[in-house]
């Protein structure tokens, strides 16, 4: 849905608050327009916000595209778009989008208001990522890893078993992006003991990018700059 100009630019003083909502998932869900974006928050957490989605927005800034084939993508935890929308709007990229979200008032919301703003395919599938990982055959060039229930990652998403399964669902020279936080002391810890317990025994070319408050663990650091 396109904003109107007066509301993008009254966007930059002032929140312009849109609509709230809630799901199963979440109790509570609302849409700003801010900073001239459409932005998804809950009570403790920015689900998406465009391309002002800072973490992925500067870890793309990092990835060498030209010496990557993607083709295909597998977001896992789409929220409102952000990462199809930063790609095409901001990097002049289109590939083939399959997001996963558990959320079906989510997956309403980006219909509503991101999706149809998009020439990219996207396909969205309404599941839980960690059992749609298991059951996928698909293969893909690009897998973002974004699941969060407020602040935190479930724990199926930390083990060992479901870094494998991502594995098997890249395509050979394929990148994941995985994103933790890493604000806190407490956050920081946890991340570079998962990266180094687990992450980097599934992928030994692994690496971190440390963005604004966030760890995006990628599985090939060379991919980077």
């Amino acid at each position: 849905m396109q904003i109107p100009w007066w509301k993008k630019w009254w966007s930059y003083l002032f929140e312009i608050h849109v609509e709230s909502t809630s799901s199963y998932y979440n109790e509570d869900l609302h849409v700003s327009i801010v900073d001239g974006r459409y932005q998804l928050t809950t009570p403790t957490a920015i689900y998406s916000w465009a391309d002002k989605y800072d973490n992925f927005k500067l870890a793309f800034d990092k990835l060498k595209f030209d010496a990557i084939k993607i083709e295909d993508v597998l977001i896992l935890g789409f929220g409102m778009g952000s990462i199809p929308y930063m790609l095409e709007k901001t990097f002049k990229k289109e590939f083939r989008y399959t997001g996963v979200e558990i959320d079906e008032e989510v997956i309403y919301l980006a219909s509503k208001y991101v999706i149809s703003s998009l020439s990219s395919d996207i396909h969205i599938v309404q599941a839980d990522a960690s059992s749609f990982i298991h059951v996928d055959q698909n293969r893909y060039d690009l897998i973002t890893m974004d699941v969060f229930v407020g602040h935190e990652i479930p724990s199926v998403f930390l083990t060992r078993e479901y870094l494998e399964s991502l594995k098997e669902s890249l395509s050979e020279g394929g990148i994941l992006m995985y994103n933790m936080l890493a604000q806190r002391p407490s956050d920081r810890d946890a991340a570079s003991q998962f990266f180094e317990e687990h992450f980097v025994q599934i992928f030994p070319n692994g690496g971190i990018e440390n963005i604004k408050g966030n760890m995006i663990l990628v599985s090939d650091h060379v991919a980077f700059q």
